[in-house]
Order: structure tokens, then C-alpha cells, then sequence
């Protein structure tokens, strides 16, 4: 399996909020849109990834037995892929992979890093309030890895390259916001609104063995516009 071309074109019968980039008896991959949830909560069940993917492979009738399973989530404010499997075994071989499956995104941020590429590292530990931080307690938290290659910088705004070399929570927004590089429309973590009025966080490629075949898998997002109108070249 290959890349996905970036130029496909949304199919007429994808759910609502989701673009279905792959899809096999194994698993599905999506382009989710920002504001959509990637799992249900108490409060909200429906307006969900999962939800209207269900659906739609389930093609409206409530008595399929098709099913959908979460392999890994997105913060509701990040667009971007998300892989789900159609099986419990597929999920499994997914997720017993995960160390090893390469993920990037791409993140507009205030202000210029110091190196064009470097990595950031840290202890990272969630509050009461669902809000997470980098802790000097070992023992507290969970060591969290984030590679950054810089693309391109204008006026005080960079757009970055980042490879995630750990999951955890609200990893890339902490780190970036840890190192004065607060993601643009993260006003959790310190950044201040865009014109977009979104945070700038976009899970653009991913790339994995496929859990029933066993071959290399990558897919990738076309970019959303408001992180291609940086045209300067890196400072």
C-alpha cells in the first residue's frame, strides 16, 4: 500500500465532518475536522468520529453487525488522520505496534525556535481540571518525546514539522508552549486566537504496518490553507 494522493476529492456519501482517506475489511483511515469529537462523551455521543463512521459502514441500518473500533484519538480541536480498525483483532495488532508507528503533524506557533530542528522532552502529568504539564517528579509523570523540524517562518509565526515520538495527552501543545512556542489559537496552553479562529494543530501523515497483511502502510492529509500561507523560507 501507498501514499494516499493529496489530491483525491471528497467522496459524495463520506459522514459528516470526516474524509475517508483508506478504507479495507482490516481498517479505515479518516481526515477529521476540527470541533469533531474522535470518541463520545457524557455529554456528547453522536457528534462523534466514531459515531458517524459507525454509521457509515454500517450504512444506515441500526441491525448491521459492522462495527468500529478506536485505535487512538485526536483532541476535538485538531483536524487531521485518525486510524480506526474494523475488527478487535486488527485493533489489537495496531496498538501493539504503536511505539512504532511514525506520526507527524503540523503546527503553526508564535515566535521562532532557537534551533530548526531539535527535540523537546519531559515528565508530563494531568491535573484535576484536564489540563496537563511537564513535572521535574519522575515519579508523577509519563516521559513524553517531540521532535520539531522548522518549515518555514514569517512575521514571529513558524510553521513546524512534528514527528511525535510519544501519545500523551495534549503532548505537542505543552511542549510547544513549554519551549515559548505556543500554538497559534491554543489559548489553553497560551496561544492567542488566529484569523481561523482554530487551534493550529493538524495530524497530517501517518505510517504503519497494516495489522492483517502486514505491509507498509502510509497515508497522508492534503494541508489545510491556513498553513500554507507562510511562504517566507526558514530564517
Amino acid at each position: 500500500m501507498g501514499g494516499i494522493d493529496s489530491r483525491y476529492k471528497r467522496g459524495k456519501h463520506d459522514p459528516k465532518g470526516l474524509f475517508i482517506l483508506h478504507q479495507d475489511r482490516d481498517i479505515v483511515v479518516v481526515d477529521k475536522a476540527p470541533g469533531l469529537l474522535t470518541m463520545g462523551t457524557d455529554r456528547e455521543k453522536m457528534r462523534t468520529a466514531y459515531y458517524q463512521l459507525t454509521d457509515y459502514v454500517r450504512k444506515g441500518n441500526p441491525k448491521s453487525r459492522e462495527r468500529i473500533f478506536i485505535v487512538h484519538r485526536l483532541d476535538r480541536e485538531v483536524s487531521g488522520i485518525v486510524l480506526f480498525a474494523r475488527s478487535e483483532q486488527a485493533k489489537i495488532a495496531l496498538q501493539s505496534q504503536w511505539d512504532q508507528v511514525e506520526k507527524h503533524y503540523l503546527a503553526l506557533v508564535h515566535g521562532v525556535p532557537d534551533e530548526p530542528d531539535g527535540e523537546f522532552s519531559s515528565y508530563l502529568v494531568e491535573d484535576g481540571v484536564h489540563s496537563v504539564h511537564s513535572t521535574a517528579d519522575s515519579s508523577r509523570g509519563r516521559l513524553s518525546r517531540t521532535a520539531y523540524k522548522l518549515l518555514r517562518t514569517s512575521h514571529e509565526i513558524s510553521l513546524l514539522d512534528i514527528h511525535l515520538l510519544t501519545g500523551r495527552k495534549h503532548q505537542i501543545r505543552v511542549h510547544l508552549a513549554d519551549n515559548g512556542l505556543p500554538i497559534v489559537g491554543d489559548r489553553k496552553y497560551g496561544g492567542k486566537r488566529g484569523r481561523e479562529r482554530r487551534l493550529a494543530l493538524h495530524a497530517k501523515s501517518i505510517a504503519f504496518k497494516h495489522p492483517h497483511t502486514g505491509e507498509p502502510c502510509f497515508f497522508e492529509t492534503r494541508t489545510p490553507f491556513m498553513f500554507s500561507r507562510i511562504s517566507a523560507q526558514p530564517e
